[in-house]
């Protein structure tokens, strides 16, 4: 058996107030997502002024990134390559940059989904959010 680390209510609290920071130092509008390693959501937000549509893209993103064990950019990237039979993929979706999973001795322990901002700015949020927590 392996021991494998697991997301703690103070460590989806960092990681929520880091990536807000990042988002409010850069007047981002963008809603965050955390999820669990199964794609469960543990913490949402939309900061004022966010698009009502980033409510479900940032979910959906942290659900796939968690669930691949890879950040949603692999899937944009793929799709961009015109791949796009992808798109069928079942259980699949936030495949847009933004998505980027947690890992920790590599093991995926949950995911941080941003969307609101340039897919790449939202991918910057969700890394400022999970290197608050020293991954």
């Amino acid at each position: 058996m392996k021991t494998k680390s697991v997301l703690e209510s103070a460590d989806v609290k960092t990681i929520a107030a880091a990536a807000e920071a990042e988002a409010l130092k850069n007047q981002w509008a963008v809603a965050i997502a955390i999820v669990d390693d199964g794609g469960h959501l543990l913490h949402f937000q939309r900061l004022d002024g966010a698009a009502a549509l980033t409510s479900h893209i940032a979910p959906a993103k942290a659900h796939t990134a968690a669930l691949a064990r890879k950040e949603t950019k692999v899937y944009e990237d793929i799709i961009n390559g015109g791949r796009t039979a992808f798109l069928t993929a079942p259980f699949v979706e936030g495949l847009l940059e933004g998505g980027v999973p947690i890992m920790k001795d590599g093991f995926c322990i949950g995911a941080v989904g941003v969307s609101g901002v340039k897919s790449p700015e939202d991918a910057q949020i969700a890394k400022a959010g999970i290197a608050a927590i020293g991954l």
